[in-house]
């Protein structure tokens, strides 16, 4: 695993050796180094709003992540949306075999929302996310953030570039 680059690959890769020890510990220090991101990450142009809209018209939302469920509280504490965003379901703790794109995270999300696949969206920007989706039995709205993406997303309902096209339409409905 020397030189990788994705923190998740890392922790796939000690959960594939088979020790659960070694699992947990990368696990824990991947939780800790999320938390100290949450503090400082970058919003998405337009989350904010795109969550605030769907508060406004009615609609739930739910965070569904392959980061610790830890980390994304902190974040919405830290940017004040706390309380607008429930359930948060983040990874599964040492077992990234039930990460995106395995459907388990999203159909528990469902689960606390009492809610039915149809009644659903998943806005993701990875093929995890839009696989997920999919498995689960829920539309997929892909976010192409970063050139080179859309193709790669293009399995999803709709392929977006920006969020504020998401916003505009939940504002309209």
């Amino acid at each position: 695993m020397a030189g990788a680059q994705d923190p998740m690959e890392v922790l796939r890769y000690a959960a594939a050796l088979g020790r659960p020890a070694l699992t947990r510990m990368v696990e824990d220090a991947l939780c800790a180094a999320e938390l100290r991101a949450a503090g400082g990450a970058v919003p998405t142009p337009f989350a904010r709003e795109l969550i605030m809209a769907a508060h406004r018209t009615g609609r739930r939302t739910a965070i569904v992540s392959n980061n610790s469920a830890a980390a994304c509280t902190a974040y919405l504490t830290a940017h004040g949306l706390e309380r607008f965003v429930h359930p948060i379901v983040g990874r599964a703790y040492a077992d990234p075999a039930r990460m995106k794109p395995d459907p388990a995270p999203v159909l528990a999300a469902m689960r606390e929302l009492d809610a039915e696949p149809g009644e659903c969206v998943l806005i993701g920007d990875s093929v995890s996310d839009v696989t997920a989706a999919r498995r689960a039995g829920v539309a997929a709205i892909a976010y192409a953030n970063k050139p080179g993406k859309a193709g790669r997303l293009a399995a999803a309902d709709v392929v977006v570039h920006g969020i504020d096209r998401i916003v505009a339409a939940v504002e309209a409905t």
